[in-house]
């Protein structure tokens, strides 16, 4: 595995402790799949904080064959960014995000994934368009997010809370959601209405 590992660090100095734990951590990956072409690491100092330490990014790029999965790993609230400030930490919070992408993809190949509805009902609950981003109700009763840019055929200022909608569920990085967003067709969404 070390002929296919680049290891790269910005805005931190390497050790070489660091250095033997990402190895580590890539020869468990190349056990739970074991046709891993390589893999990227990289490791960035995001901010100087003088009280708390630094916030670490740890970007995990794995090469497959026929697709390269990435994994970014980088703390999302204030609380958790600054509670464990230290590198291995962040490398091991990185890796663990890329055991389960490397576990996933594989099941996807072997087609142990169960295909779910390419296609669910729902309505726009919220709708942030200075955000650039809104939530579906679903027919469970869940809400998912989406983006503007998951809007297909539909313009993502012209939806309205209540409006039904279709939409693709798919599992992101923070849990479910709708990467495909467009009107549902049918007695409950006339155009003409809206």
């Amino acid at each position: 595995m070390d002929t296919n590992l680049e290891i790269a660090y910005h805005g931190i100095e390497p050790t070489p402790d660091v250095d033997a734990y990402i190895r580590e951590r890539c020869e468990k990956l190349s056990r739970f799949y074991d046709r891993l072409v390589g893999v990227r690491v990289a490791v960035e100092a995001q901010h100087r904080q003088h009280q708390n330490g630094n916030v670490i990014d740890v970007r995990i790029e794995l090469m497959v064959p026929g697709k390269d999965l990435v994994v970014s790993r980088q703390p999302k609230k204030a609380k958790e960014r600054y509670a464990n400030p230290d590198i291995r930490t962040s490398v091991r919070d990185a890796f663990e995000a890329a055991e389960r992408q490397l576990v996933d993809f594989k099941q996807k190949q072997r087609g142990d994934v169960k295909p779910h509805d390419a296609e669910e009902p729902g309505r726009v609950s919220q709708i942030f368009p200075a955000e650039d981003h809104g939530f579906i109700v679903t027919g469970t009763g869940t809400q998912l997010y989406f983006h503007r840019n998951s809007c297909i055929d539909v313009d993502f200022d012209d939806l309205k809370t209540g409006e039904p909608v279709t939409y693709v569920e798919t599992m992101g990085d923070t849990g479910p959601t709708a990467s495909k967003v467009w009107r549902a067709a049918g007695p409950g969404n006339d155009p003409a209405r809206l």
